[in-house]
């Protein structure tokens, strides 16, 4: 449901009409003290416009342009070498595992031909070997008891046999 009528924003109809009125202000004189403007020759004008460039700031800006970029290539480069290392680690780590695999074939292929089984298999069929009977043991005897022989050099000169003479005393 709208309304035709607009009476609630109708603030006219509570002012007060009977105020008196305040004499308006002369304007022109005013407009005619602020008009102070100051024209100024366009060579004049183009010559303020114009950046006047400090030599010393000018090098001081290359100088640290030149550090920011020298520094940035620093870390790219840093950057580069480290992906460069870690390629070859991680290169290198894959070589040792395929390394540790064929070290753990050969060893496991090593002592299955190591096993007593394959040794005696080879020497039956190969070389023609059989296994010991006890008709051919031959038993030894050792009923005189151990005995322990000292065996010298010939060659041996004057303080060899000095130093020996001498260590002979203490034992």
């Amino acid at each position: 449901m709208a309304y035709e009528n607009n009476a609630a924003y109708e603030l006219d109809m509570f002012r007060d009409n009977t105020a008196p009125r305040l004499p308006k202000e002369k304007t022109t004189e005013k407009h005619k003290q602020d008009n102070k403007v100051v024209t100024l020759p366009q060579e004049a004008l183009n010559k303020i416009r114009r950046r006047k460039h400090n030599p010393f700031k000018l090098f001081v800006g290359s100088v640290a342009a030149v550090v920011v970029v020298i520094i940035i290539s620093a870390i790219i480069v840093g950057q580069v070498q480290l992906t460069e290392v870690n390629q070859q680690i991680i290169n290198a780590e894959e070589t040792l595992r395929n390394s540790q695999s064929t070290y753990t074939q050969n060893q496991m292929a090593l002592q299955s031909k190591l096993s007593t089984t394959e040794i005696e298999k080879y020497a039956k069929d190969k070389l023609g070997m059989s296994k010991a009977e006890n008709v051919q043991k031959e038993y030894v005897s050792l009923s005189e008891g151990d005995k322990a022989e000292i065996s010298e050099r010939a060659n041996r000169n004057f303080f060899q046999k000095v130093f020996d003479a001498i260590t002979g005393l203490w034992s």
